[in-house]
């Protein structure tokens, strides 16, 4: 066999190695002397495709690294809402969970289960009425909605957004108590509930989100998300004007149509950058 090898060798062909199967290039050079390249592995796999997957992870970083840097992707990064604030806060959260804490513990004082019997009474005479406070407050409240800003946006709102706008948006993004909903007394005006003209009060349409956003002239826009499963895109695009006039002056109102039974009403500030400096 090694006669073989060494004519086989001599006349320049290829050797076949079992001894190492998991590798495309014999590594036991010692084998075969003097020929250490010339030696492939009889293997199941073919060499190209551990060859080509070895540099797939590289590109994929390349190409994640480009569009991480590219200016589209800078412009709209969303700006996280970090910042603490009152507003956000549910006060029927507040008030239940205190008047439960003292009614609880004033009652294991009470039947001295709990140390602090002489303060029993004074929890229990306030934590009833904090209990039912915060019952009361929690049934009448209205959950803010949620609010997706961009960063050029951002950069635009305190220059170019109406005082309107700016409490259009304050408004729908805290908690609410005793409204029905968000814009309700806006909405009333625009589709005329129950008149000539108008929508039935249970065809509304509710506010979902907000969105500030930049349009491709430069100005700032607050786009106002409704979902209406009974209106079409008509309903609301008869009533552009009025949405342009309630939230004025100094606004053009666009419509667009959402997926499935969402519409967007777009309110866009005609202040621009240049005009504002």
């Amino acid at each position: 066999m090694s006669m073989n090898m060494a004519a086989s060798l001599a006349r320049g062909d290829t050797i076949l190695c079992t001894h190492e199967p998991r590798f495309g290039i014999c590594n036991s050079p010692s084998l075969h002397p003097g020929q250490p390249l010339r030696c492939l592995v009889q293997t199941r796999l073919r060499p190209s495709v551990s060859i080509s997957t070895r540099h797939q992870p590289i590109r994929r970083v390349e190409v994640l690294a480009r569009a991480a840097d590219s200016p589209s992707s800078v412009s709209k990064a969303v700006v996280p809402d970090e910042g603490f604030s009152l507003a956000k806060v549910s006060f029927g959260v507040i008030g239940l969970g205190a008047g439960i804490s003292l009614l609880s513990y004033g009652f294991g004082a009470y039947f001295n289960v709990l140390p602090g019997s002489e303060w029993s009474a004074l929890m229990l005479t306030y934590g009833f009425p904090l209990a039912i406070i915060g019952m009361a407050l929690k049934y009448a409240e209205l959950k803010p909605v949620p609010c997706l800003t961009y960063s050029d946006a951002q950069a635009l709102k305190e220059t170019c957004a109406t005082p309107i706008l700016k409490q259009v948006k304050n408004d729908v993004t805290r908690y609410r108590y005793g409204d029905e909903q968000h814009l309700d007394e806006a909405l009333k005006r625009i589709f005329q509930y129950g008149r000539a003209g108008g929508i039935p009060r249970g065809s509304a349409p509710k506010l979902q989100m907000i969105r500030e956003e930049v349009t491709e002239e430069g100005k700032y826009c607050l786009v106002l998300v409704f979902e209406a499963k009974d209106l079409q895109l008509s309903d609301f695009e008869q009533r552009q004007a009025k949405f342009a006039s309630f939230f004025g002056p100094g606004i053009a109102a666009e419509i667009g149509k959402g997926e499935d039974n969402l519409y967007e009403v777009k309110l866009i500030s005609n202040t621009t950058p240049s005009a504002s400096s």
